[in-house]
């Protein structure tokens, strides 16, 4: 089941900006896909977690870490902001470089995405956004299976994400783009019931 558009015109960041606020979509390649329902508590308690452990190894550093919603405008050139007709609202996004955040969020790619799974987001975020994130040059992006407790981790290598790699959430994993960052998945037992 993948998530709904809109409708069939394509729109841009300056149509996104007009938009009812109680209507949350992601723009993608002016597709307008419309927000899964609230995330499961599952889904915030994975989501929680991970925000907690990456916000206090990055504390006073020059990385910030962000949660949803927070755009992420991905121009393809050097187009206006109104102009844009990709924004998106990953799960957990981190900047390291400031100059890409302003009072509307961020403008180019985070250095690292998370996207936690859910059965409505699955197919979009494992596919479409996948690609998405490739093409604007997002260079590590983990997709995190609560429910089959696994991560599945893409890292740019040239321009393209290489071989993903699929591990288990057990034990701890660094981040790759985040020298001494890594996610203690044992702190997770609970989380996870286990």
């Amino acid at each position: 089941m993948g998530l709904s558009r809109r409708d069939a015109e394509r729109h841009t960041y300056g149509d996104y900006r007009r938009w009812p606020e109680a209507a949350r979509y992601e723009l993608i390649d002016g597709a307008a896909y419309a927000m899964a329902p609230a995330p499961s508590r599952l889904h915030q308690e994975v989501l929680g977690e991970l925000f907690r452990q990456v916000a206090n190894a990055l504390q006073g550093q020059p990385c910030r870490p962000f949660i949803a919603p927070f755009d992420v405008r991905l121009p393809r050139a050097g187009e206006a902001d109104d102009d844009i007709d990709t924004v998106v609202q990953p799960d957990l996004a981190v900047v390291c470089d400031p100059g890409k955040l302003d009072e509307r969020g961020c403008r180019g790619a985070p250095d690292w995405v998370v996207e936690v799974l859910s059965t409505a987001t699955a197919g979009h975020d494992q596919i479409l956004k996948r690609a998405l994130y490739e093409r604007a040059g997002v260079r590590e992006y983990w997709l995190v299976h609560p429910v089959d407790r696994i991560v599945t981790v893409h890292r740019l290598e040239a321009d393209r994400y290489g071989v993903p790699e699929v591990r288990e959430v057990k034990g701890r994993q660094p981040v790759g783009v985040l020298p001494g960052v890594e996610i203690d998945w044992d702190a997770f037992a609970a989380v996870f019931g286990s």
